[in-house]
């Protein structure tokens, strides 16, 4: 099968990254793989069936150069399918690129775009976070791309049953093909110097979607009760400067500890009371999984797998998206109750490890989704 790509991940071109890595796996499963995406400069690499095809365009011209980019490479290559990373910039490149030709147009969906906290800042009960104006056009965006698909891959159940309640029979159905959390958990990897008699952790980027604010107020009312409870947070991002001013002034400098990104975030999650999540919306969660194989009992927002793979009150305690106050209560649940802990975290790392064993390989998946749509044309 020739299948092309369109992504936006630079990491592909440099040897020997874990993107390149996969992308060959994927490469030798699909028989002729191509990608387009964005670089650090204008190059074309070939590895056996890999292919990959770099712009350093602008940002102001990017998305024009990916789609004459791979215009290109349909034609030449006599391409089956294009798959693109998203529904939004790189759908639209994807669908624009493939008319006029016989290519099959395949949509991936990692994001809940659908959820109404896609665009919503806050509510009444928690802060307002600002949220990118784009978000509204990519709505949009997404309903002109997904009904001209001929095939949507999706990460979640609840993806999936968003599309399918958003476009009903306009689009074909989703298949769900999830990402795993494979390989033996790590040994556990200290948590930074502190003086916390209950260590929350949570990993992720900073920002606003995270909505790390939500478990600072939750920290801060926290405090009234139990003053030794902390927060280590690993990862990093564009919020972090304001999420720093703001554990000041919430008088939480002694209780929280940002760490920056680390590469065994998974094995500090072990050496945590608690894993805590308080995103506005996921389309995964795969740091959910990482907990529950951590054997770590988590309390996070009901988003991405959350009532699907890992059920509220019976894996995790979930509560609401954008209620500081609910977080705070499951916090205090957790601090004082060690066997809730205990049965929490037992009964998360049976579901997801036997969850994660049940997996197809990804690379395989995808072939098998992309050749559907090939044999249905």
């Amino acid at each position: 099968m020739r299948v092309l790509f369109i992504s936006n991940d630079p990491s592909m071109f440099e040897e020997g990254s874990d993107v390149r890595h996969r992308m060959q796996e994927y490469a030798k499963v699909l028989g002729e793989l191509h990608i387009v995406s964005a670089a650090s400069r204008t190059t074309v690499i070939q590895e056996g069936p890999l292919t990959l095809h770099g712009t350093s365009a602008p940002k102001f011209l990017r998305v024009q150069t990916l789609e004459s980019m791979a215009r290109a490479v349909i034609r030449a290559h006599d391409i089956e399918v294009v798959s693109a990373q998203d529904p939004f910039e790189y759908g639209r490149v994807a669908m624009r690129a493939t008319r006029g030709t016989s290519a099959r147009l395949h949509i991936q969906v990692h994001t809940d775009f659908l959820s109404p906290w896609f665009i919503r800042s806050g509510n009444e009960r928690s802060p307002r976070v600002p949220v990118p104006t784009l978000n509204h056009v990519r709505r949009r965006i997404a309903d002109t791309v997904l009904p001209k698909a001929d095939g949507i891959r999706t990460v979640s159940v609840r993806v999936r049953d968003s599309l399918i309640e958003r476009y009903g029979n306009r689009i074909p159905v989703p298949t769900v093909i999830p990402i795993g959390v494979q390989g033996e958990v790590p040994e556990p990897v200290p948590l930074p110097s502190h003086s916390f008699s209950f260590a929350l952790i949570t990993v992720g980027r900073l920002e606003a979607e995270k909505r790390i604010e939500d478990i600072l107020y939750a920290l801060a009312r926290v405090g009234y009760k139990y003053t030794t409870v902390g927060l280590v947070i690993v990862g990093d991002g564009r919020r972090r400067k304001y999420l720093e001013q703001l554990v000041r002034r919430l008088g939480l400098t002694s209780r929280v500890i940002f760490t920056g990104w680390r590469d065994d975030s998974w094995g500090m999650m072990r050496s945590a009371h608690a894993y805590i999540q308080a995103s506005a919306y996921e389309g995964y969660g795969r740091t959910l999984l990482e907990a529950a194989r951590a054997r770590l009992p988590i309390i996070t927002t009901d988003v991405g797998i959350v009532g699907d793979v890992l059920r509220g009150y019976e894996e995790v305690l979930a509560a609401p998206v954008g209620d500081p106050a609910a977080l705070a209560t499951h916090i205090i649940g957790m601090v004082e109750d060690v066997q809730a802990r205990e049965t929490f975290a037992a009964e998360a790392k049976r579901v997801a490890d036997a969850y994660c064993a049940g997996l197809p390989s990804l690379p395989e998946a995808m072939r098998d989704d992309l050749a559907r749509i090939t044999s249905t044309g």
